[in-house]
């Protein structure tokens, strides 16, 4: 799981572990992962993905908020361009990366933490470079799970709500220790023939 070392990574980590589940938390350099990686180095994830055995699931967790300057009519391109890279592209070139080892896990899921600002029918325009990251990293997640379809591996994209850590602040609506619960029970549900969707934390389907 990337982003273990805070917020709604750190949750899901405590959380899987209580349940006996073995996990191997990355993070960046210098932030106590068991194994560390830059998600934007691709050589750096391709040589993460060789050092390690099968894997049953990927969750992509690592994201940011982006620049201050995000709205329609003041954007900072520079900061739009790195929400782009570390919320859309990394998740897409993460899975690409340790897909080998997926193929060797007995039952191989890949679920990314999206959110519900990447909803269409929310037309706000605070946050859009964040809010469009989402968006792009649902599509690209949901043609991974057309492609990746022929070979069982079920792919999923998961709104976790309003979450009271460092990103969602402390006014938030959800408990960081509740969702994760969620999310490690829609993990357990996700299969092949529900693979593509987008989902809430309690486990509904959700509108893209």
């Amino acid at each position: 799981m990337t982003g273990a070392n805070r917020g709604i990574g750190a949750a899901l980590v405590t959380a899987a572990r209580a349940d006996g589940h073995e996990v191997i938390a990355a993070t960046r350099p210098g932030q106590g992962g068991d194994v560390l990686f830059d998600v934007t180095d691709h050589a750096a994830l391709a040589g993460a993905a060789a050092d390690l055995g099968p894997l049953d699931v990927l969750i992509n967790n690592a994201g940011i908020i982006g620049p201050a300057r995000q709205s329609p009519l003041d954007m900072d391109f520079d900061g739009f361009r790195e929400v782009l890279e570390v919320n859309t592209l990394a998740p897409l070139a993460v899975a690409q990366a340790f897909l080998p080892n997926l193929r060797r896990g007995t039952r191989p899921r890949i679920l990314s933490i999206s959110s519900q600002m990447a909803w269409m029918g929310y037309a706000k325009s605070d946050r859009i470079a964040y809010r469009a990251s989402k968006v792009a990293l649902n599509k690209v997640m949901q043609g991974l799970a057309t492609d990746l379809a022929p070979e069982g591996i079920a792919v999923g994209v998961v709104d976790p709500g309003w979450v009271r850590t460092e990103m969602g602040g402390p006014e938030a609506e959800e408990d960081p220790a509740t969702v994760a619960a969620g999310i490690l029970a829609l993990i357990d549900g996700l299969s092949p023939e529900r693979s593509g969707l987008f989902w809430s934390w309690r486990g509904q389907v959700r509108e893209y």
